[in-house]
């Protein structure tokens, strides 16, 4: 899929979103756009963002919701907020890795958004999404959220010799490395691939398998999690440009509310294991050298596709995302 072939979907988008209230001419309505169904686990708490910031701005500063992937499809939101057609999105790196390469170092962050601000790192890929992507890299949620292994058949160790398994940019040097044959399938046809048995399974992080209805076709979670999950509130650099002060402020204080609200990942986590568990789920945990491999191979790897790409910026993130 191309930005282009949605252009008549992002056009009918732009031209709803152009309504801004003529009546409170000092008061600023941004468009917005979630890669995720709304509603979802990876829609939550950008959902919960606009509606801070409605409530606590009004007469500064409003979002319009315009929806998820039925209005721009996701590995489009990308390109979207980029040229101004949505000023803000919900998104995640993996989705838009051609215009930010290196943006998979994001999810390899051992550390949490508040220690990022703190350390420098922050303003380090604010600065990367202004100057490749045009846009203001606002808020990170997902921290505390790991991505799992879930498998239809049970597993002995790290090694996935003889497993098919649907992956994505995000784990799949891991997954090639650990033996595994790799395939690209789009979220939507995962149930029936795991169903039809072409697929052993896929990577996913810690929540989320339930919203899709996953579950049904899953016996196992691989314990350890790795990696951790990024999704970024990303604001077109023009529209953040053209607010006032007051109105960026507004927008950082939301952001700070929500990110304080990673937090709560960790008990979302113990909650999700347990209805994955009661959905029939078993748990199968790596210990001592297998665990070892396992979490080895997930940062050797991942950080080692980060250096292809850009050895310099790469080491300035690995010093800033590590713990």
């Amino acid at each position: 899929m191309t930005f282009r072939s949605s252009a008549a979907t992002i056009a009918l988008v732009a031209a709803t979103a152009l309504g801004t209230s003529a009546a409170q001419a000092e008061e600023v309505s941004l468009r917005a756009v979630t890669a995720f169904a709304t509603g979802t686990t990876f829609s939550r708490d950008f959902e919960a963002f606009v509606d801070w910031v409605n409530e606590n701005g009004k007469g500064v500063v409003q979002i319009e919701l315009l929806g998820g992937p039925e209005a721009v499809p996701p590995f489009e939101l990308g390109n979207a907020v980029q040229a101004g057609i949505v000023d803000i999105a919900n998104n995640t790196t993996a989705y838009y890795p051609n215009l930010v390469p290196t943006g998979d170092a994001l999810h390899l962050a051992q550390n949490t958004i508040q220690e990022q601000r703190e350390n420098g790192c922050y303003e380090l890929v604010d600065s990367i999404h202004q100057d490749q992507m045009n846009v203001k890299y606002l808020a990170r949620v997902g921290d505390h959220m790991n991505y799992h292994l879930y498998l239809t058949k049970p597993l002995e160790g790290p090694d996935l010799t003889g497993l098919t398994l649907r992956t994505t940019p995000v784990y799949r040097a891991m997954f090639e490395k650990l033996g595994a044959t790799l395939v690209r399938t789009a979220p939507g046809e995962v149930y029936t691939a795991l169903e039809r048995g072409a697929i052993d399974g896929y990577g996913w992080p810690s929540q989320g398998v339930l919203d899709l209805g996953w579950h049904e076709q899953t016996a196992y979670r691989v314990d350890p999690g790795f990696y951790q999950v990024d999704v970024n509130f990303l604001v077109n650099l023009d529209a953040w440009n053209g607010l006032d002060d007051e109105q960026r402020a507004l927008l950082e204080k939301g952001a700070a509310w929500i990110e304080e609200q990673n937090a709560m990942n960790v008990e979302r986590n113990a909650a999700e294991a347990k209805a994955q568990a009661d959905a029939g789920i078993e748990t199968l945990t790596f210990e001592g050298e297998a665990a070892a491999t396992w979490n080895t191979t997930a940062q050797e790897e991942g950080w080692g596709e980060v250096m292809k790409i850009d050895a310099d910026l790469g080491a300035k993130l690995q010093a800033c995302l590590l713990k």
